[in-house]
């Protein structure tokens, strides 16, 4: 499961200024004035040439489940691309991102204390650093392991830690079975 992915995904749905069309002729209208040609969009959502046209002119109007939900990712995935990466952008820089989560948190820490792995319910903001590196192994077409350490990497600086005033001896911060994660920037 990409939790990850979909929780960035989500984030960036909340960004947007106006809705997406929500008819599929409007949806297939934004898909060709995107990928210029009905063949594009045909090869984008996996139907034929000829059914894209149907779509287009209103003469199908309700395709199987399947396409009609690849027809909706491929217009929010290029829907407001610059309102994404502004408001990206800003959390890289200057906001960063609040993680709000459900997970078992286990961690390494020293004889004598308690580390085994319990579920915690988090909320927690991390510095635009973190924002920034897990854009950037996204990009990179990190898997949703390391992304997951990343924020694991933030939970152990702000949350565990404090900034450095506590828990000094701990190291290795993991998240396991994730019932939830969500975030906000």
């Amino acid at each position: 499961m990409a939790e990850i992915e979909d929780a960035i995904e989500r984030a960036d749905r909340e960004a947007f200024t106006r809705q997406p069309p929500k008819t599929l002729k409007g949806q297939i209208g934004y898909l060709i004035k995107q990928l210029k040609t009905t063949r594009a969009v045909a090869e984008e959502i996996g139907v034929s040439q000829r059914s894209v046209e149907r779509y287009r002119k209103g003469q199908r109007k309700h395709p199987p489940q399947a396409i009609t939900e690849r027809i909706d990712a491929a217009v929010r995935q290029r829907w407001q691309p610059q309102v994404r990466r502004r408001r990206q952008q800003q959390a890289a820089t200057t906001t960063g991102i609040t993680v709000e989560t459900r997970a078992r948190c286990g961690y390494t820490a020293p004889i004598g204390t308690t580390d085994d792995g319990r579920f915690r319910r988090l909320t927690v903001h991390l510095p635009p650093a973190y924002a920034q590196r897990l854009f950037n192994a996204r990009d990179a077409g990190a898997t949703d392991q390391q992304m997951r350490q990343i924020i694991a990497e933030g939970f152990k600086e702000i949350y565990f830690q404090d900034g450095g005033a506590r828990a000094t001896g701990l190291s290795d911060v993991t998240l396991n079975d994730i019932d939830y994660l969500d975030l906000d920037y």
